[in-house]
């Protein structure tokens, strides 16, 4: 068996098995602190659309590979990402395939994306006082970044749901509101 799949079959018997772990494991599994860095490199082509960070040469980013548990109220922050091809998504979303700016779909920061368990699955997005439901289609790396795959962007936070246009429309954002907004989310 390759690693990856030990890596994915021990974390699911982690999570779905809480009566085996010590209190401090799930205090640590909560917290979900930073693991490492990635190091900002000369940058080249950053994308800014959509306001988009850049890496700062030498800067240090924090590194997840976990993000807070999944509740039916799961607090996030929701910030805006197109997932056309060129967009400042970076490469192909990791579930297949490109998606206009019009379709009502997101990434998730990796440890919620589970190593695509959510491919193409709808979430619930809560926010601005209403509800809408977004298919899962790519990973908002938290491991990696500040290369040409992640479009020269620093790794995303833990707790990301990075939404097309579309999602930021239905719940009601306009003109300054779009770009970052604290929200809540669940499994549909």
């Amino acid at each position: 068996m390759g690693n990856r799949f030990m890596i994915a079959l021990a974390t699911y018997f982690l999570l779905t098995q809480p009566y085996i772990l010590p209190a401090d494991a799930h205090r640590f599994l909560a917290e979900c602190r930073s693991n490492g860095i990635v190091i900002g490199k000369v940058i080249k082509n950053c994308n800014t659309e959509n306001d988009s960070e850049c890496c700062e040469p030498n800067r240090s980013y924090p590194k997840y590979y976990c993000s807070p548990p999944v509740t039916s109220n799961t607090q996030a922050t929701m910030t805006l990402n197109s997932f056309v091809k060129g967009g400042d998504g970076g490469d192909k979303p990791a579930c297949g395939n490109y998606h206009a700016d019009t379709e009502m779909v997101v990434a998730l920061s990796t440890g919620w994306y589970n190593w695509g368990s959510r491919c193409n699955k709808n979430i619930r997005i809560h926010g601005k006082g209403r509800s809408v439901l977004a298919k899962v289609v790519d990973e908002c790396d938290s491991r990696a970044g500040c290369d040409a795959v992640h479009a020269y962007q620093p790794p995303c936070h833990n707790n990301i749901v990075d939404a097309s246009k579309a999602v930021w429309n239905k719940l009601g954002y306009k003109g300054d509101e779009i770009g970052e907004a604290k929200i809540t989310w669940s499994d549909a």
